[in-house]
């Protein structure tokens, strides 16, 4: 089922996500929900505050930008190591036509849970470590727009 994305400046978006429990039925009804949410709005990644979950989910499928990358929900994600530092355009489903530079980690380490709630590893470099970060940001509240430099080029798409 499709779920309504929330747009910025809504204060669910600023909130942050409760870990989750026990990865049961309604977890994976809702990482299905925001698999179907996500590809209908053409976006590559979706946290659960935005669609209205207070709880630390995920899902990206960045094969649109590399096809070799298999689609992967991630339950509780915390980064646990990152290095080096890149910086590109971003662009958020919850801020439609707004894009700007940010600057992110360029490689990251994560570990949570797959929709299964077995553990789950992923290292991971270039748009998937882009997007893993910008999604675990959301469950903390945050914005790509409150990443962007003083100086960086803020524009419509």
């Amino acid at each position: 089922m499709r779920r309504e994305i929330l747009v910025y400046p809504d204060p669910f978006l600023a909130r942050k996500a409760s870990p989750v429990a026990a990865v049961d039925d309604r977890i994976r009804v809702l990482v299905r929900d925001m698999f179907e949410t996500m590809y209908a709005a053409e976006g590559v990644g979706l946290a659960a505050p935005q669609v209205g979950v207070g709880k630390r989910v995920v899902v990206l499928d960045v094969s649109p930008v590399d096809e070799t990358i298999a689609p992967v929900a991630v339950v509780n994600p915390e980064i646990v190591w990152r290095k080096g530092s890149a910086t590109a355009v971003e662009g958020c489903l919850s801020v439609p036509g707004v894009q700007g530079e940010v600057c992110r980690a360029e490689s990251v380490e994560v570990r949570g849970m797959d929709e299964r709630g077995n553990p789950l590893r992923i290292k991971a470099a270039g748009i998937l470590s882009r997007a893993l970060q910008h999604e675990i940001d959301h469950l903390d509240g945050v914005l790509f727009i409150d990443r962007l430099s003083s100086s960086a080029a803020v524009s419509a798409k």
